[in-house]
């Protein structure tokens, strides 16, 4: 009898403590939204320096004391500006002594062909051996042989005083002179004396290296026939400064190398920029963006509800019941303030873009519809 109330109060108990338990928590709150579709053109990316198309060492090729110099230190020169004076005073002696030369061998060879004429006559008539005479015709040879030498040494000459002025190869920027005035200078050699340098600064190029990985999806779309390959075509580019929010100098490219360096797994590429006023210098860094793609739609969603598991990307989608599942997604380039997706969604998919830090793998949600837009002032 005893068991028997003790087995009752439990009941009793146990049906009062159920009725005053607290009801199941809602599940949890999230926002949800289809991918923005945008038909777009996508960008790549690179970073990469800025090169002179030219690039000039400029030295003496003769000789001899620097006399005067006729540029500023950083100044812009045009091809064919004065730079440097050698002291030319011992070319022009050399060029006299030249000059001087051809004149003895004029001489010579007036000499030669009156006796040639004089003795061609005499032969005529057996006044002379034949002997004699292909002697006589053997100095005209001679002495017209002696001008030709003497000319090429005038020449020679005449160059070398036209080599003690230094004049700018090619039109740019100069950099400062590294030797001063009163020095002696070697020219003519490899080694010789380095004066200064110059780098042509308008047009300029930009190098850059891509992966290896961009380069093949590069020549499959050629091959599909979605974007040509840049090695025919000079396909735009976009470039900015580090210190630059937006990529303002507009550029083409001009080169792909023709190998894939074996040790970092990227191809140099090349593009050229206009650079009226000079602005842009050899060796500064700056980002490109390059022609990725033809036309296509995009699928845009925020940045922020791209999650990490590992190497994955992914997101939360919402499946059936309102129970997320994750989506690995293959990102792409930034769009509007948006992110690009490439692959792994589909543009009627519904996936988490708040509250994702409450969602639960196979834990039903509570939905909100939401919208995905460009942020301001993207």
């Amino acid at each position: 009898m005893r068991l028997r109330c003790l087995a009752l109060a439990c009941v009793v108990l146990g049906g009062c403590r159920s009725a005053d338990a607290p009801p199941a928590p809602m599940p949890p709150a999230v926002v949800v939204a289809s991918p923005m579709v945008i038909r777009l053109t996508e960008w790549d990316e690179y970073t990469g320096r800025f090169e002179a198309t030219d690039t000039v060492d400029v030295r003496a090729r003769v000789d001899g004391y620097l006399d005067s110099i006729h540029f500023r230190d950083g100044a812009i020169v045009k091809p064919g500006d004065l730079l440097f004076v050698i002291d030319p005073r011992p070319y022009e002696a050399v060029l006299e002594g030249a000059r001087a030369d051809v004149v003895r061998a004029q001489t010579r060879l007036e000499l030669a062909t009156t006796d040639f004429t004089r003795g061609e006559a005499i032969f005529a008539i057996k006044g002379i051996s034949q002997e004699e005479f292909d002697a006589r015709a053997q100095a005209r040879k001679e002495a017209e042989a002696a001008v030709i030498v003497a000319r090429a040494a005038e020449r020679a000459a005449a160059l070398n005083v036209e080599f003690t002025q230094v004049r700018a190869p090619i039109g740019g920027r100069i950099s400062r002179k590294f030797v001063s005035v009163g020095n002696v200078i070697s020219g003519g050699q490899a080694g010789s004396t380095l004066l200064t340098t110059i780098v042509a600064v308008d047009p300029i190029q930009f190098v850059f290296d891509a992966s290896e990985s961009d380069y093949l999806r590069y020549n499959r779309m050629n091959a599909a026939g979605q974007r040509r390959t840049s090695r025919d075509t000079p396909n735009p580019v976009r470039i900015r400064l580090l210190d630059e929010p937006s990529f303002t100098h507009i550029g083409k490219m001009d080169f792909v190398d023709n190998r894939v360096d074996t040790a970092t797994g990227t191809i140099t590429g090349r593009a050229l920029v206009a650079n009226p006023g000079g602005f842009l210098t050899p060796g500064q860094f700056g980002r490109l963006q390059l022609l990725g793609s033809g036309e296509f739609d995009a699928l845009l969603i925020p940045d922020s509800a791209i999650l990490s598991d590992q190497s994955q990307r992914f997101v939360w989608l919402l499946g059936k019941d309102d129970i997320p599942e994750q989506r690995v997604v293959d990102p792409g380039n930034i769009e509007r303030g948006l992110r690009i997706i490439r692959a792994g969604l589909q543009r009627d998919d519904r996936i988490v873009i708040n509250g994702m830090q409450r969602v639960r793998p196979g834990a039903r949600v509570t939905p909100t519809a939401g919208h995905i837009e460009p942020p301001p002032g993207s």
